[in-house]
């Protein structure tokens, strides 16, 4: 079973599909049997909703998916809840929960480029990609995905972990950033390290990416080992940060979710 994100519908779809739905960004699930699952029927009003658009996403297992936004002030389902996709991972099929990942972004997109962000003239859809184009000014507007970046710093046997403005007291993680226009990932590692712990950094290397639709990002990680420099923290973004030896890690994100927590258990089983 796997997603195969497509942008053009079949021309004669005969039976039910697989809807991914989201009202104020949570997702509509089910259970059956006990299997946490998204609605498969032919039309949502099958589960009682009315979407307010809907979009073609590709194929899931062969059968056709979409996604959908629906009506803010539509009644709660009986036989159905609305959960946030973090807390989906783990319960949701992999596949399903990757599909939904694509699901959300493009129910957003398509939400916000109704209109021209040049000239105001309402969008139409482009034929044969995931594209909106305007009728009058011909501005095209694709997905928007924006890069950021996350490095485990190295120093001998410990890793470089910070404690972020909105974070839980004892919660710690990798530094983290957005790319700014005109700069490589590699500049906008060391500039944010840079910037957030006064610490110099060197030999980046790439470890893994993650999409992460909160709102539409995508996750790039790296390692890179210390250069120099005392840890000074910026007192904005960042509130406390330390050195971490592989034994002695604090409370820090959870790898079946982020790879910010990949990146730290890459460091505890490396460096054990």
């Amino acid at each position: 079973m796997s997603f195969i994100s497509l942008v053009t519908p079949p021309l004669e779809i005969s039976g039910p599909v697989h809807w991914f739905a989201f009202q104020n960004n949570n997702l509509l699930v089910e259970v059956v049997d006990s299997k946490t699952v998204v609605p498969y029927v032919v039309d949502l009003e099958e589960v009682g909703f009315d979407p307010v658009r809907t979009q073609y996403l590709g194929l899931l297992n062969d059968t056709p998916c979409f996604s959908a936004e629906l009506p803010l002030n539509a009644p709660w389902p009986e036989k159905a809840n609305f959960s946030d996709l973090r807390r989906l991972h783990g319960v949701l099929d992999p596949d399903f929960l990757k599909a939904a990942v694509t699901a959300i972004q493009v129910v957003n997109w398509d939400q916000t480029f109704q209109y021209c962000g040049r000239c105001g003239t309402p969008t139409e859809v482009r034929g044969g990609e995931r594209a909106k184009v305007c009728p009058a000014c011909g501005l095209i507007n694709f997905p928007r995905i924006a890069p950021a970046i996350m490095a485990a710093v190295i120093k001998e046997d410990q890793i470089l972990l910070a404690n972020g403005r909105d974070f839980p007291a004892n919660f710690f993680s990798v530094l983290a950033g957005f790319a700014e226009p005109g700069e490589t990932l590699e500049e906008c590692i060391s500039r944010e390290v840079k910037e957030e712990v006064g610490i110099d950094v060197k030999n980046i290397r790439y470890f893994g990416s993650q999409p992460w639709p909160f709102p539409n990002s995508l996750m790039i990680a790296f390692t890179a080992e210390y250069q120099g420099g005392d840890i000074t923290v910026d007192g904005e973004e960042i509130k406390t940060a330390d050195w971490f030896p592989a034994d002695k890690l604090p409370f820090r994100p959870d790898s079946r979710i982020s790879i910010s927590g990949q990146l730290i258990d890459w460091f505890e089983q490396e460096f054990k």
